[in-house]
């Protein structure tokens, strides 16, 4: 298993109990928006161990702990 970096591919290991958008003004959403094992694109770091991920669903700020390097 490799590290999650910027630019890199992650799988949803687990889902947030909500998701948090990736947007300027974040938003909170429904965690139904995503699947366990959806393959996002890694947008950018945040502070906290937080990641911007890109889905076909959407951006969100997803902890480390929910994602897989792939």
């Amino acid at each position: 298993m490799s590290e999650i970096s910027v630019g890199g591919k992650v799988r949803l290991i687990a889902i947030p109990p909500y998701l948090k958008t990736a947007d300027p003004m974040p938003m909170l959403r429904q965690p139904e928006l995503l699947n366990i094992d959806d393959i996002g694109t890694v947008i950018d770091r945040r502070p906290g161990g937080y990641w911007g991920v890109k889905f076909d669903r959407g951006s969100f700020l997803l902890d480390s702990k929910y994602l897989e390097a792939i």
